[in-house]
């Protein structure tokens, strides 16, 4: 062997291992990557470091003597998390961002050698990529049964569409690669979609084509005969033709092998068919094609491998991060295919499949089928487990083979209801309907966010919750463990949703009675028992103090019964609600008393009210009373000194005549009552030892006088007392709950009269009422405790 052939494989085998090197570095920097930015665990000597990155510092100048690698990750990794640290604490930052397994990472690691391979030279990557791409579409086409299919991949899912649309103006209209757009104007291209297709594809179709928006004809689902969310197919034969009459051409068909909202399947097999007839292309998408991959298929969706093209979204289906979506065509002439940007002469673009190349090879052919066939047994798990559920009604297509199953609550089965269907309802009981379920899906959701329900809008069947784990299950990981905790979930849903539809009636019936201190606010978007505003009874105010007092009240109020012992839900409602000043009360069990809870919001507000006058007229009221009061004091002393004469009132003179001949005066005290801000005579206090005009402890009203030992508040006797909980007793406000009142006496000298206060806490200095030194039984031990007649007053007597 020649020296120089010896070089030249040596230089051959030190290239293969300087690639080796490369691709083993390229795969443990991934590896490195993912373990700090999945896990979240930082190093010790980078936690500090990353401390000083936050939002202010970005963007900053460009550092000169640069980082390394695991500085900027924790970088990374600080602001992915840096908004969950300032909203929801450090709990959330450890937790991953989603659940990437193991083949997860294999897709990671497709983008990072797809990057490593674009440098390689133009040959050696024109053989690589011309092997990924055609192994790729192979297994594709294999596993998804679309035999003799080409193979196109591209990152929006909608691309795909737009570029076998493309493909399709090429194909009809033969002089358009020369005159363009040019020749569509002698016949008008149609793009057909059925009216349950995702919004907004027909219209982003006709923009990246650059056709005007009436170049798209939507079709009607069945509304007498088949499925509500079926394209009708003997109307669009009927339209087609008019279409063909008016010297237009039909171009394009999209349909639906599962519709976005409830997984429905188009009749593709009669598509089919009628797109032969005319020369339609047939375009099929949906999240149902995945079945296609499973040993027993639907004939529904089974029609779908005769269309003339499909996308199919592996990466959701799969739980494949970053994975491209495919489509599916056929095509004889590869060079309309080039001209519609279905096919690429540069090797750079093929590479897109590569990620989903390394995917399908560690998943393997098993694997794939694997985790559809997982998927759809869940689906199949929760239907069966929901047919046991009162008041839970499903809306399945093909309730043997759907991946996707739709639920509501309805009070159809429920003996409590109106005893009539859904339909039966009036617009408003169906809007309520509907704020409960959505409100049952965001429970759901958020309970058991590893279900992965969310809630949809239809139009015949109004909010339900669907459950598609085809596009959620290999993502969230689903288990059949946590379709079971759905189903315990919504066994404890469902009473109380129940039981709040039924008493939302009562519970504007209640409030009605209680006008015009209650108002029964009509908001049917709030999932719960009602809202409720209390009115001010105040008269002579205008309108904004008015306004500004109501609101005072409702949000003092709203505080008062958030901190009642109850399990009920009280709050300001949503922010998109128009009324203002209203309290929301929230869901409810059976077992609550509508009047009671009613009786407690009057009364509490009430108390609230008056509480509000008393503090406002306090000062006003104490300075009448203490001028008042200077006067009575002025004329008692007047007629002491009449009474008793000048002698008495000397100081060492009075007191001898006072021992030897005792002089009983006449003059009595006086009490002042804030309440009615008047003087009165202290002959009752004195004679039965009792302040006039307080109210005794027995007449004193507490929110506990219906309520049981042991029973929560707002609960009907005997009702659901196993699982009531041990609570305190609870009473309105106490400043409104009695009269206060302090005693004057009139043997107070003039030079210690009392002057008006300037405020009012200038006239709390003055006047203190009983109330706020003690409760009745104490004011009445410390007369006790003085002898009768020597009660001490102003004077020191």
């Amino acid at each position: 062997m020649e020296p120089s052939d010896m070089g030249e494989k040596g230089s051959k085998a030190s290239s293969l291992i300087m690639v080796d090197a490369a691709l083993a570095q390229v795969g443990k920097n991934l590896n490195e990557a993912m373990r700090i930015l999945g896990d979240g665990q930082m190093e010790p000597d980078a936690g500090t470091e990353s401390r000083r990155f936050s939002r202010t510092s970005i963007p900053g100048p460009l550092q000169g003597d640069g980082q390394d690698v695991t500085t900027i990750l924790h970088l990374v990794h600080h602001l992915i998390h840096e908004e969950e640290d300032e909203e929801d604490g450090s709990d959330k930052a450890s937790q991953p961002i989603q659940n990437v397994g193991e083949q997860g990472h294999m897709a990671l690691l497709g983008h990072s050698l797809a990057a490593y391979i674009s440098v390689l030279d133009r040959e050696r990557l024109r053989k690589l990529t011309t092997r990924i791409l055609s192994d790729t579409t192979l297994w594709l086409c294999r596993i998804f049964r679309y035999d003799n299919g080409s193979a196109y991949f591209h990152e929006d899912d909608r691309d795909g569409l737009v570029k076998v649309c493309r493909l399709a103006i090429n194909a009809r209209y033969e002089e358009y690669t020369t005159e363009g757009y040019a020749v569509l104007s002698s016949r008008q291209p149609v793009i057909y979609q059925s009216a349950s297709c995702r919004p907004g594809l027909g219209q982003h179709l006709c923009n990246q084509l650059g056709l005007p928006l009436s170049s798209l004809c939507t079709v009607p689902c069945n509304t007498i005969f088949g499925s509500q969310h079926q394209m009708d197919v003997a109307l669009l034969d009927k339209l087609i033709k008019e279409d063909t009459d008016a010297g237009k051409l039909p171009l394009l068909l999209i349909a639906n092998a599962g519709t976005p909202e409830a997984g429905h399947t188009d009749k593709l097999s009669r598509l089919k068919e009628l797109c032969d007839q005319h020369g339609i292309w047939l375009h099929v998408e949906g999240v149902n094609l995945a079945t296609l991959a499973l040993a027993q298929v639907t004939s529904a969706v089974m029609g779908a491998a005769r269309s003339d093209s499909m996308t199919l979204t592996p990466g959701r289906w799969l739980g494949l991060p970053a994975v491209t979506a495919v489509t599916l065509y056929r095509h004889e002439d590869p060079a309309l295919s080039l001209a519609a940007g279905l096919t690429s002469s540069q090797p750079v673009e093929k590479l897109r499949a590569l990620p989903l190349w390394l995917s399908l090879q560690y998943l393997g052919h098993n694997g794939i089928v694997q985790k559809i066939r997982h998927a759809a047994a869940l689906s199949q798990h929760l239907l069966l487990k929901l047919k046991s559920l009162t008041c839970i009604r499903t809306s399945v297509e093909d309730e043997q083979n759907s991946p996707v199953v739709l639920f509501k609550f309805s009070q159809e089965s429920n003996a409590g209801g109106s005893g009539g269907s859904v339909d039966g309802l009036c617009a408003g009981e169906k809007e309520v309907l509907d704020t409960l379920n959505r409100w049952m899906g965001e429970q759901l959701a958020q309970l058991v966010p590893a279900c992965g329900v969310d809630v949809v809008e239809l139009e015949d069947e109004g909010t339900c919750v669907r459950f598609s784990p085809l596009l959620t299950a290999a993502v969230l990981g689903t288990q059949q463990e946590d379709v079971d905790e759905v189903v315990q979930k919504l066994l404890e849903l469902v009473p109380m949703m129940s039981a709040t539809m039924n008493l939302r009636q009562d519970f504007r019936e209640e409030t009605h009675r209680h006008a015009p201190s209650l108002t029964y606010i009509e908001e049917l978007s709030w999932p719960g028992l009602g809202a409720v505003r209390y009115e001010s009874q105040a008269e002579g105010a205008d309108e904004s103090r008015s306004k500004q007092e109501q609101k005072k009240i409702n949000d003092a109020l709203l505080t008062k019964l958030q901190e009642l012992d109850t399990d009920i839900f009280f709050s300001s409602g949503p922010e998109f609600v128009t009324e203002e000043n209203c309290i929301f009360v929230g869901m409810v069990t059976d077992d609550v008393d509508v009047s009671e809870l009613v009786d407690t919001i009057s009364t509490l507000g009430r108390d609230i009210e008056e509480s509000g006058r008393l503090l406002e007229n306090m000062t006003e009221r104490v300075r009448k009373g203490i001028l008042e009061a200077e006067l009575q004091l002025q004329k008692a002393n007047e007629e002491k000194l009449l009474e008793e004469g000048m002698l008495r009132q000397l100081p060492v003179v009075g007191s001898v005549l006072n021992w030897f001949s005792p002089v009983e005066s006449s003059i009595k005290g006086r009490t002042f009552n804030l309440a009615a801000g008047s003087l009165d005579s202290t002959d009752v206090t004195y004679s039965t030892k009792v302040q006039a005009g307080r109210t005794s402890l027995q007449d004193i009203p507490t929110l506990s006088a219906k309520r049981l030992s042991g029973q929560r508040l707002f609960r009907r006797p005997g009702a659901g007392s196993d699982s009531m909980s041990e609570t305190s007793s609870i009473g309105p406000a106490d400043e409104s709950s009695g009269v206060e009142s302090f005693t004057m006496s009139p043997n107070i000298h003039p030079s210690m009269s009392m002057s008006p206060p300037e405020t009012a806490e200038h006239a709390e200095a003055y006047v203190r009422p009983a109330g706020l030194l003690g409760n009745p039984e104490q004011v009445e031990a410390e007369e006790e405790r003085q002898p009768e007649g020597q009660e001490e007053d102003l004077s020191g007597r």
